[in-house]
């Protein structure tokens, strides 16, 4: 079941190689099926190529986190903070900055310092 999946989302991008959501069904796919290299460099070509699919940043952030890459990560969200800030995607934006701050160690008792 879970090849056939794969095997079907390869088959549409055949026919749309461009298209960013396909690209990011198969960074998922590949992630859930523990194919790392494969899902990062999707997720990789989306961020490069498509940076206005904003879901990306978060998932390739967590990737790079999880394959020991902080310096990478942070950056990442930190791009990824910037095109949600410009694209006024709240949500988007608030899931970022909270992961964000997570990676470069920032305590919400932070701010009680100051």
């Amino acid at each position: 079941m879970e090849l056939n999946r794969l095997n079907k989302l390869l088959e549409f991008i055949k026919n749309e190689p461009d298209d960013e959501f396909l690209k990011y069904a198969l960074a998922t796919e590949y992630l859930r099926l523990n194919e790392t290299d494969k899902a990062l460099a999707y997720y990789e070509d989306l961020v490069n190529n498509h940076p206005g699919y904003t879901g990306t940043y978060y998932h390739l952030g967590k990737l790079y986190e999880a394959l020991n890459r902080k310096d990478d990560a942070i950056k990442t969200y930190e791009n990824g903070m910037k095109v949600t800030k410009e694209k006024r995607d709240n949500h988007a934006f608030s899931e970022l900055q909270a992961v964000y701050r997570q990676a470069i160690g920032f305590e919400e008792d932070d701010d009680d310092d100051y």
